[in-house]
């Protein structure tokens, strides 16, 4: 399997509550209404955005993404209110070694109701059962508890913290580091 394959035409999932779909820049309310948010934007690679300009310049990125085949992320909306309230996306794929590495960010007003349970759930069945993956793994924070949580209800297992493993906004942090493979996941449905 190809990257191209998928992010050439990034197909639509849905769960009982979201639809995971295409950002684009009807999203940039919606998205500077979590980037802007220090809270949320605290434990993620990019910068808290100061403007909406800053939301319009990278959804015309994941648009270029998008037109490349390149990998990007899916919006993730809200069915109820037709709110984009975040996003989740492979951050890595390797077809070659049949891995991934899930990201995600969600608007905080949505933070302890399942959402992004239920959204990453639903990624890690679209890459075990449509890109050919035998392990997704995901990384965080070592004090980003809410995202550790989210980790642990999809099922990952952690494998140990890589220290100082990453340098975001000028400071190192320490990862944990979660991952399920194939057939752990298959087991539990």
């Amino acid at each position: 399997m190809e990257i191209r394959e998928i992010y050439g035409n990034l197909p639509e999932l849905q769960t009982e509550r979201l639809l995971l779909r295409k950002v684009s820049m009807q999203d940039a309310e919606d998205m500077f209404a979590y980037a802007s948010d220090e809270d949320v934007s605290r434990y993620v690679t990019w910068n808290t955005h100061q403007s909406m300009e800053d939301s319009k310049g990278f959804i015309r990125f994941i648009e270029q993404q998008y037109n490349n085949g390149g990998v990007a992320p899916w919006a993730i909306e809200d069915k109820e209110s037709g709110r984009m309230i975040g996003t989740v996306d492979f951050v890595f794929w390797k077809p070659q070694y049949q891995i991934a590495e899930i990201g995600y960010v969600l608007n905080k007003e949505f933070w302890g109701k399942g959402y992004m349970t239920e959204a990453t759930g639903k990624l890690l069945r679209f890459g075990f059962g449509k890109m050919d993956l035998i392990r997704i793994q995901a990384c965080c924070c070592v004090e980003n508890i809410g995202s550790q949580r989210v980790m642990e209800k999809i099922g990952m297992t952690y494998e140990g913290t890589h220290r100082k493993a990453a340098k975001i906004k000028g400071v190192h942090w320490d990862l944990k580091m979660y991952a399920i493979l194939k057939e752990e996941h298959e087991s539990k449905l």
